[in-house]
């Protein structure tokens, strides 16, 4: 049976294997063999090359670009590792890319965060771990159990060392304001919300207020995740009109696809992003304004407490 006897198996896709490397490296263990990778048709192969009959499996592999390649590769891990007779598999998906599509919002348009939880389940697995879902019902898309874990400990604590004087946390709508509510508790700073506008199907969003006061106040701009960064500089360009000082960034999960990041990071208000490695982020997107915290030491010590069956929970409890 799996449980405390040995260690628990880790294996990664090709999204991601350095937080796997990491993760491994902070649990002082080896990764697990596995070979996935794609024949000239296209199609995905995957051979698990080590014995996991009834071992205790956690899969890693992020939604990321490519995200349809990247989930397929996951659930065909998820399934080899089910046909070699593993005693329980758990997928880390540390960024859980169609969280954001948990809702039919427009006539006609599929629940993709549901369809994905299905596909998984279906492969196979028996747990999942997550990393600050953009919509907190995905959870109850699965019917097996699911640990959302948060990296905003990590994030506070960047942050109270940085001692930015007296900081405005500021969401950057008003469906953040809740998790940026806590956040601002936790730096001991007052909270402002902008008021947004989304704009079609397509990342064009406008910033038309500001809810609270930032004038001559160092400001902490609070979002869960982000993409092409529309929202982002948009509310950058509202509360510098509103008299902010100087503007720190800080997101959960930095997808930041094409040339979002030099995009962000070259407008001057900003003098900081920081974001976690639950998306692995290029060289070429890189630069000196950027801060990047590892999340392996909380997605190790999960994976620890779920492998001797400790609690979850006690790990953000201060």
């Amino acid at each position: 049976m799996y449980g405390v006897n040995g260690n628990p198996v880790i294996f990664a896709g090709n999204s991601h294997p350095q937080l796997a490397e990491d993760i491994c490296q902070y649990l002082s263990q080896d990764i697990g063999q596995i070979e996935v990778f794609k024949f000239s048709n296209d199609n995905t192969f995957v051979r698990i090359l080590e014995n996991v009959r009834q071992k205790d499996v956690f899969i890693l592999q992020s939604d990321v670009e490519p995200v349809n390649d990247n989930i397929m590769e996951l659930l065909i891990m998820i399934d080899a590792a089910k046909r070699a007779s593993a005693g329980r598999i758990t997928a880390v998906v540390p960024y859980y890319s169609y969280a954001r599509t948990d809702k039919k919002d427009q006539p006609r348009v599929p629940i993709t965060g549901r369809l994905i939880a299905d596909l998984l389940e279906t492969a196979g697995a028996d747990r999942m771990i997550m990393v600050d879902l953009h919509a907190g019902q995905v959870q109850g898309f699965f019917h097996v159990p699911v640990d959302e874990l948060t990296a905003m400990p990590r994030l506070v604590d960047y942050f109270t060392e940085r001692d930015l004087g007296d900081p405005v946390v500021v969401a950057t709508d008003m469906g953040i304001s809740k998790k940026a509510r806590s956040f601002a508790d936790a730096v001991s700073a007052p909270l402002a919300i902008v008021e947004k506008r989304r704009l079609g199907n397509e990342d064009r969003v406008e910033s038309l207020n500001v809810i609270g006061d930032v004038k001559d106040q160092p400001v902490i701009l609070f979002d869960d995740e982000i993409s092409t960064g529309a929202t982002m500089l948009s509310a950058v360009e509202t509360i510098t009109q509103r008299g902010a000082t100087e503007i720190y960034v800080v997101a959960t999960h930095g997808v930041l696809p094409g040339d979002a990041s030099a995009r962000i990071t070259s407008n001057s208000h900003i003098k900081e992003l920081v974001i976690t490695d639950t998306v692995p982020l290029s060289g070429d997107k890189v630069n000196s304004k950027i801060k990047v915290i590892s999340i392996a030491p909380l997605l190790g010590e999960a994976i620890r407490r779920i492998h001797e069956g400790r609690s979850v929970g006690a790990l953000f409890t201060r």
